[in-house]
């Protein structure tokens, strides 16, 4: 039987949103409004208004083509917006790059795994905690005192994420040995080591099986107690999404077809249909 975990009360705020209870005397870590891009005469997602709370576990989900991924390349800026604004952190990032965005707080991890394969577990994680170096190029090439002292500070904390999924006494394995469900592990804690306050997930179980799934299920609730961070995840894996997300958001075609908890998007017949299709009358 799977594992039932505790969520927050969705409450409105000032807006059409709604977000945790608990982050309603904090000020939303992302806010989308009227978010859109074009490619060439297609418009590939329109009209996108999202509000996360700053501890939000959030869903976005949609028949595939729906514009998800792409919506995570507009908040990251691998595409920047043809209209709309994001702000994280109340902080306009028009104009920003994705090195920048993921200095102010945003880190993500992809459909397909995009580890280092032939550097080691440890290696992969420190590359995360490259934007926390603190000496200068000089240092690091003369190998001074404080080079050695960061080189040793970032070992600490590079075991000290792996230890999240257990994965501490793998730091020496190259990245690529590694099976399936390890390599997505991985991804998330070189994520992680960027210090997000939001973090993407895109499709997190995609290849795992059920009780991987039911354990990763697990590690993103911990992940967000931990570091007291938000989350927001793509995935087609419903059992996950409808049982830790607390605000989910359904795309179709582009759009925004229904937001709201994880109740009301199972009772909702527009997102029925968007995923069973119409029902014909007899």
């Amino acid at each position: 039987m799977a594992k039932k975990f505790e969520k927050g009360k969705m409450v409105p705020v000032p807006s059409t949103s709604i977000i945790p209870e608990r982050d309603l005397d904090k000020s939303p870590i992302l806010e989308c409004s009227h978010l859109g891009i074009d490619f060439g005469g297609l418009r590939a997602v329109d009209d996108f208004n999202l509000t996360i709370g700053r501890t939000e576990i959030a869903g976005l989900i949609g028949p595939n083509g729906a514009g998800k991924t792409t919506v995570f390349n507009l908040l990251t800026k691998v595409y920047q917006p043809t209209r709309g604004t994001i702000l994280l952190d109340g902080l306009d990032t028009s104009g920003k790059t994705t090195a920048q965005i993921n200095r102010m707080g945003i880190a993500r991890t992809f459909q397909n795994i995009r580890l280092f394969n032939d550097l080691s577990v440890e290696d992969n994680v420190k590359i995360g905690l490259h934007n926390q170096e603190k000496y200068s190029a000089l240092t690091g090439v003369l190998r001074l005192p404080k080079y050695w002292r960061q080189e040793k500070a970032a070992h600490r904390r590079a075991l000290e994420l792996l230890s999240i999924f257990d994965m501490q006494d793998l730091a020496d394995h190259k990245a690529g040995s590694l099976p399936y469900g390890a390599q997505r592990r991985l991804e998330i804690v070189r994520a992680l080591a960027t210090n997000p306050s939001l973090l993407l997930l895109d499709e997190p179980a995609a290849g795992m099986n059920p009780s991987e799934t039911a354990e990763l299920m697990e590690n993103i609730v911990k992940i967000r107690d931990t570091f007291h961070i938000a989350i927001l995840l793509i995935e087609h894996d419903m059992s996950l999404v409808m049982g830790i997300c607390e605000g989910i958001c359904v795309l179709n075609f582009g759009r925004i077809i229904a937001k709201g908890t994880s109740e009301e998007i199972q009772a909702n017949p527009a997102v029925i249909e968007a995923y069973l299709g119409k029902r014909k009358e007899g």
